[in-house]
């Protein structure tokens, strides 16, 4: 399994200039890099860095990040998303990470499923022929982000199915799903080829693996031999210096 740092969370106190996170990355023997948003970033200076290192980018944030469960936010995120799709292929990155949004006030749950779908749909077209998928990311509901939409890997499976597009996947978070109580076989068993994109923080806390109570390495042991080729970003909070907590975790 090849692991990503999500340079978010990893390397800012050792590094707060963006780009020498990603050469950090490097020396701490991560395969790939990744991060939310790309609109307040120097892309100049982070291309120059993957260059100087090597590192492919895993993924990153489509923009602009609005609610698709609004029928009315999808016109902007549709006229945005092929300014994400170049950025993504300057910095080589395959995966778009995507989120359904909030639970609307008045608006019964079919209606906003409708509405994800649609523009997911709409999503694919743009996408066709880029070689690069759109992830969309179920997100807890009862620590992280009360109010979202979108909690349940099964749900978002089923919603992937419904688009039917190679072009949308999802983003299966380790940490995510076990707040949200899921069991790995239950809710991926049978699907895993729809799994785009990983994350992993352990549970509770959302620290570097090895600090909570989730059984991560299980996790990550059946996604391998179930089929999932693709990465794990290590998305963490870390509670010591970043590059002995992955240290721990790599080892």
């Amino acid at each position: 399994m090849q692991y990503s740092a999500c340079l978010e969370w990893l390397f800012p106190a050792e590094a707060p200039d963006f780009a020498d996170r990603i050469r950090l990355a490097k020396k701490a023997g991560l395969s790939a890099v990744e991060f939310w948003m790309f609109g307040n970033k120097d892309i100049d200076a982070i291309e120059a860095a993957l260059k100087e290192t090597g590192l492919p980018v895993a993924g990153f944030c489509a923009e602009p990040m609005v609610p698709l469960t609004d029928p009315a936010q999808h016109e902007a995120f549709l006229a945005g998303l092929p300014g994400s799709i170049a950025v993504a292929k300057r910095l080589g990155a395959k995966v778009l990470i995507v989120q359904a949004g909030a639970d609307l006030p008045g608006r019964s749950r079919a209606e906003q499923r409708r509405a994800l779908v649609d523009a997911l749909t709409k999503a694919a077209d743009i996408l066709d022929g880029t070689g690069i998928v759109l992830a969309v990311e179920p997100l807890n509901t009862l620590v992280d982000h009360v109010g979202y939409f979108l909690p349940s890997t099964k749900e978002g499976l089923d919603i992937i199915d419904e688009v039917g597009r190679p072009e949308i996947k999802i983003l299966y978070d380790i940490y995510h799903s076990a707040v949200m109580d899921e069991d790995i076989g239950e809710v991926l068993g049978g699907r895993v080829d729809r799994v785009a994109h990983v994350h992993l923080a352990d549970a509770p806390g959302r620290h570097e693996p090895g600090t909570g109570k989730l059984d991560w390495q299980a996790r990550v042991t059946w996604l391998e031999a179930n089929g999932y080729k693709g990465m794990v970003g290590l998305e963490y909070k870390p509670t010591r210096d970043t590059v002995g907590s992955l240290a721990a975790v790599l080892a």
